[in-house]
């Protein structure tokens, strides 16, 4: 699986930018991508300490591009163009130019103008700086409000299937979904899973019930979620709500839920909120050896995707690979209008 990524956006030949250019484990990363073909690697930040970080890895800086905000010729037009997006907001034009000048926004910016493909950030930032900068640079989706993080879960085995993937959301942004945004995220997640792995989606909407088995308020937001679905007319399957070993052992979906669309072979698992989402991944990584990629920052106009501060070079170069392929239009997309 992991292999299949890296290939696929090698096709792409495309370009990625990281605001946090001076992180020895992006500038390994960025040696990585030169080295396999994956893409073009562009490091943002002081260009002494850069080159420096570089030297002290053992990359050469000539195989990298390096682009400092506070000499870069873009930096006018960068700064223009936010505070057009932002004029609305009440953001001057001297307000722009100065986040203009800070790696998380000048990336982002030129993520926005088309010149580079993708951006990552978070091995140093937190989540919440990187989507500050992503929304006031890029914005969301159209049909989609709701920006959320998922996680590409690659299991050493499920069932009788090895490196098997799975997409868990909301794992990373939104603390206590509404009905709205649990719909969102389902939405934005059936597309991310279909995109990465070339496979139908089948979602599930968890709970500790299945089926009304038990009565509560978080249970009556996960049916509301499902007549949204409903409403909307998407043409992925999906069902709610189900207990996780409803939505994954086929032997139980025969006696929880027989008639279920998804139930048994659930591949894309939302979670009611990011406590139980959180919690989820990291199980699953720690106890199961899975392989967790992201979190992936899903419903944004264009690919700007956080990273675990706790990332290796490796995990920073599958990100890379995952965001290249999001940003690449794919036909067939499971459709999420409202």
């Amino acid at each position: 699986m992991e292999g299949q990524l890296r290939d696929r956006a090698k096709a792409l030949k495309g370009s990625v930018i990281f605001p946090e250019g001076d992180d020895p484990r992006t500038v390994m990363a960025a040696r990585k991508l030169v080295s396999e073909g994956v893409a073009r690697p562009v490091l943002v930040g002081s260009a002494d300490r850069v080159q420096q970080v570089c030297k002290a890895q053992g990359v050469s800086p000539t195989t990298v591009d390096i682009v400092d905000p506070m000499s870069d010729s873009r930096r006018a037009h960068l700064s223009t163009l936010l505070h057009q997006r932002r004029s609305d907001r009440g953001m001057t034009l001297e307000e722009a130019k100065a986040l203009a000048t800070q790696p998380l926004y000048f990336g982002a910016l030129l993520l926005e103008s088309g010149d580079v493909d993708a951006c990552i950030a978070g091995a140093v930032h937190t989540t919440s700086d990187v989507i500050r900068a992503a929304l006031h640079c890029l914005g969301t989706r159209p049909g989609i409000r709701t920006v959320s993080g998922a996680f590409l879960m690659i299991l050493p085995r499920l069932g009788d299937r090895l490196n098997a993937p799975l997409l868990f959301a909301d794992a990373g942004v939104v603390p206590d979904p509404t009905e709205e945004q649990l719909a969102d995220i389902a939405c934005a997640s059936a597309e991310t899973f279909a995109v990465l792995t070339g496979e139908v989606p089948r979602v599930a909407l968890l709970s500790f019930s299945t089926y009304g088995s038990a009565k509560s308020a978080s249970v009556d937001k996960i049916a509301g979620a499902m007549q949204i679905l409903k409403d909307r007319k998407v043409e992925f399957a999906y069902d709610g709500e189900l207990q996780l070993d409803a939505a994954v052992v086929p032997e139980v979906a025969t006696r929880k839920a027989p008639d279920s669309p998804v139930a048994g072979s659930a591949n894309v698992l939302v979670f009611p909120s990011l406590d139980a989402g959180n919690i989820g991944y990291k199980l699953v990584e720690r106890f199961a050896g899975a392989r967790a990629l992201g979190p992936l920052l899903q419903g944004l106009a264009k690919p700007m995707n956080d990273l675990s501060r706790g990332c290796t070079a490796d995990d920073i170069l599958l990100v890379s690979a995952c965001a290249l392929l999001l940003g690449n239009p794919v036909p067939g997309r499971p459709r999420h209008s409202r």
